[in-house]
């Protein structure tokens, strides 16, 4: 057997580990919080929903991590403090984020949250913390496919210049 071929939870995670959780569940934290406080500014109530998805992904994903680093005695980042609730329309027109605003806010955060899943997973020698991020990934790309649709319904979406093949091969 080799040095790292016994009970994974029983192996110690190495520094790439530890740092990209680390920096993973501190991101995790201000996902939570942003949109906690994007809720507030959000009129459209599919929009919203999605919201909620992200938020409730990102808790469990906090709560997964946080174990992972408590029975690794790594110590955790703060939690910024929760956002009351507010009424939309008592936040100023020119002061309220929009819609399509929200939407690709939430788009970017998925984008890089695959990206930085990704490096965990393969950067990992930890089974069970490559599974895990492998199971973030799975749900963020499932969120990131329910606000693809959401921008293209509501015309959200503003796709970069397409590229039209111009050649004649015959």
């Amino acid at each position: 057997m080799g040095i790292m071929s016994g009970n994974p939870k029983e192996e110690p995670m190495h520094y790439g580990e530890v740092f990209g959780a680390w920096t993973y569940l501190t991101s995790a934290k201000g996902c939570c919080i942003a949109y906690q406080t994007l809720l507030n500014h959000a009129g459209d109530d599919d929009l919203k929903e999605l919201l909620k998805e992200g938020m409730n992904s990102a808790e469990d994903e906090i709560q997964q991590i946080e174990e992972l680093l408590k029975v690794n005695e790594v110590g955790l980042p703060p939690t910024p403090p929760e956002r009351p609730h507010a009424n939309r329309e008592d936040i100023p027109t020119g002061a309220r984020v929009t819609d399509p605003e929200i939407c690709m806010t939430l788009s970017m955060d998925i984008a890089k949250s695959l990206v930085a899943c990704s490096t965990m997973i393969g950067q990992s020698i930890r089974e069970d913390i490559a599974a895990m991020f492998g199971r973030f990934h799975v749900s963020k790309a499932q969120l990131g496919l329910k606000v693809l649709r959401l921008n293209k319904e509501k015309g959200w979406l503003v796709p970069p210049p397409l590229h039209r093949s111009t050649s004649t091969d015959e």
